[in-house]
């Protein structure tokens, strides 16, 4: 019998928030203090650290005690346990690589080792970082957008006449952080494309042109649905 969601998450929902970061990355964790850590394991440090800060603990707990209680393939198939995704590792290293991650979040928390914002630098951290544009970038911006809507503009209004207007204004704001990075255009164009947007920006727009055009419509759009204003 599969375990419930209350209990998977109370068991394995950081760690899967964790195994998540590694979607194809190289999981090539070292154990030594001094190397570097994984790219994937930078980004889930760097986004949690910043947004979810008490995660790390339960992250480092679940880590290890699934680590120190591997499940067996009975207790896999009944859906009793987490099973690992496919993270390039053979079976039997990952419980080494598991020992490994957990010492490494253990080691961050208590010494503090909180790293610098950047610019999110794998997949995962770019979902994780501007979930509500992935969703709208990857539902209304895929390759079959010009079949479904007239023109960009179009999709946009689909968009936010159909969504909630608390999704709209959270939306909004993650498009201004986006420009706030203040990238070069190839970024924004390589930022696009890990959010989900499978055709190019209206011309004559730049991809950080559009997604200020983006911002401006948005925000026209929030203005609609705020309170009224006083009047004397």
């Amino acid at each position: 019998m599969s375990m419930k969601p209350l209990e998977f998450d109370r068991r394995y929902g950081e760690l899967h928030q964790v195994i998540s970061a590694y979607a194809g990355m190289p999981a090539d964790d070292e154990p030594s203090e001094l190397s570097e850590l994984s790219e994937a394991l930078q980004a889930y440090l760097r986004h949690t650290w910043h947004t979810r800060p008490w995660a790390l603990a339960a992250a480092e707990q679940q880590i290890r005690e699934y680590a120190r209680n591997p499940p067996g393939r009975l207790r896999l198939s009944l859906g009793e346990f987490y099973p690992v995704p496919d993270i390039g590792l053979p079976e039997s290293a990952i419980q080494g690589w598991l020992f490994v991650i957990a010492d490494h979040l253990k080691r961050s928390i208590e010494e503090g080792e909180v790293p610098h914002p950047s610019v999110p630098r794998t997949h995962w951290e770019w979902h994780a970082r501007f979930p509500e544009l992935g969703q709208f970038l990857g539902g209304w911006f895929s390759q079959d957008m010009p079949y479904e809507f007239p023109d960009h503009d179009a999709a946009v209004r689909d968009y936010t006449t159909t969504a909630d207007p608390q999704l709209v204004a959270r939306l909004t704001g993650e498009v201004y952080e986006l420009l706030a990075l203040a990238l070069e255009e190839s970024d924004y164009a390589l930022a696009l494309a890990e959010l989900g947007m499978e055709v190019d920006p209206p011309q004559p727009y730049s991809p950080s042109g559009w997604l200020a055009h983006l911002a401006d419509g948005l925000g026209g759009f929030k203005a609609d649905y705020g309170p009224e204003p006083a009047t004397g």
